[in-house]
């Protein structure tokens, strides 16, 4: 299944995706010399935009929480990608502790749990469930829709270790991404690896640290295939000090919202684009689409209205957002069934596993997907993200879905950047 793109594929992209299917053997030797030089996160997911013009990545996720929306038919290759990561790490692992979130009622988060789980098993891993919510005091199982049940268990610390009771793990996968803080029971750990680290979490991280680090690999990689960078890297800027709330901060973010603005502007008329230029104001740590608005004109910062500004000033956990990012907008003009889509890619070390499309039918194509509301339609990404078809045209579905594959992995590649230059321990890295 190919999604239908609203815009005809001409101009600058076309090109792009010609430039990425002509080089490919220069592409994959390219992220393999890169991946001699650097450690790719245990697992990534990242979200893409395909403007008709432009195709960027606009969110890196390090702690992907939707396994259970890949297709059964990539399952194989995802645990191929996670036995090479964990030989990686800890050749004779036995036993890994999954630490998920706390969502126990979410039962959608629940089956992305039984899936890692799963494919985590098929490497030769016992695996199980060691719970931060402090309600959870004894083993808990919580039954899953398809009939399945999960165990969840308290944690124990045992010195500088970390386990169950009965159970020491070599490794420790987080698919927590610590947004309310680093709790103690994971500081200090002595002699197992915690995957990713702590410096990973939300309570660390910023996008715009990712995406300066985007901007780095996006440039190396454009030379290299000698495009303009911006094909695939979208223009942004920070705001460090702003209170929603008490509406201090304002004017530092019209200010760059004007900039952003003004330059994509300039790239729009240099490639004879049409469309309105537009900007994404997001906070700067946050997952789950929380404290995001749509932007096209600088005025509409200054003047929020109260419920904006409350939706604005909360993410994920109830955090006060005081940074932002102000990312430059990417159209999406792809749509399923008539909604509008976006594709997110999944990786499991260097590898590309899998992905799907997000779906709103009532989001525009200017506007977050990520919200209430949204579906997700699996795409077998195993064959088509990893063998492109040079004997037909660029956007047919293998070639296509391989430029996407090649996108995500730059956003990898930065995610690796990202944490080698904010880790407080680099001597260790």
């Amino acid at each position: 299944m190919v999604p239908h793109l609203v815009t005809a594929l001409s101009g600058p992209l076309l090109d792009l995706e010609r430039r990425i299917l002509d080089a490919t053997p220069a592409i994959e030797r390219w992220f393999r010399l890169e991946w001699q030089e650097h450690t790719p996160p245990f697992y990534c997911s990242v979200d893409l935009r395909n403007a008709g013009f432009k195709l960027a990545p606009v969110d890196t996720n390090l702690f992907p929480g939707g396994f259970n929306n890949l297709s059964p038919e990539v399952l194989p290759l995802a645990v191929q990608a996670a036995m090479a990561a964990i030989d990686k790490i800890c050749p004779d692992a036995r036993n890994l502790l999954l630490v998920p979130e706390n969502h126990t009622r979410n039962t959608f988060y629940l089956q992305n749990i039984a899936r890692l789980s799963a494919i985590l098993r098929q490497t030769g891993l016992n695996v199980r469930l060691g719970s931060l919510n402090p309600e959870v005091t004894s083993p808990t199982q919580v039954a899953l829709p398809d009939g399945q049940m999960l165990t969840l268990e308290p944690l124990e610390r045992h010195g500088r270790r970390l386990g169950l009771k009965n159970f020491d793990p070599c490794a420790i996968l987080l698919n927590n991404d610590l947004s309310s803080g680093i709790p103690e029971q994971l500081k200090d750990l002595h002699e197992q690896f915690l995957l990713p680290p702590l410096h990973a979490g939300w309570a660390v991280r910023r996008k715009s640290k990712h995406f300066a680090a985007y901007d780095d690999v996006a440039k190396k990689f454009s030379k290299m295939l000698d495009i303009d960078p911006w094909m695939v890297n979208p223009y942004f800027a920070t705001c460090g000090e702003i209170n929603f709330h008490e509406r201090t901060g304002e004017e530092c973010l019209a200010s760059n919202v004007d900039f952003l603005l003004a330059k994509i502007r300039k790239k729009y008329k240099e490639y004879g684009i049409t469309e309105t230029p537009f900007v994404i104001v997001k906070a700067d740590a946050g997952t789950y689409g929380m404290g995001i608005m749509t932007v096209k004109d600088a005025s509409e910062v200054r003047n929020l209205n109260r419920k904006t500004r409350n939706k604005m000033s909360v993410v994920k956990e109830g955090l006060e957002v005081s940074e932002v990012i102000i990312q430059e907008g990417v159209y999406t003009f792809e749509t399923v069934n008539e909604g509008v889509a976006e594709p997110v890619v999944y990786m499991i070390d260097r590898f590309v596993v899998g992905g799907f499309y997000r779906v709103h039918g009532q989001r525009g194509k200017d506007e977050n997907l990520n919200a209430p509301g949204m579906q997700f339609v699996p795409l077998p990404f195993a064959a088509s993200c990893n063998l492109p078809d040079p004997d037909q045209r660029p956007s047919a579905a293998p070639n296509r879905f391989y430029a996407y594959g090649v996108v995500a992995r730059l956003a990898l590649l930065a995610a690796s950047l990202e944490l080698e230059r904010t880790d407080p321990n680099p001597e260790i890295y």
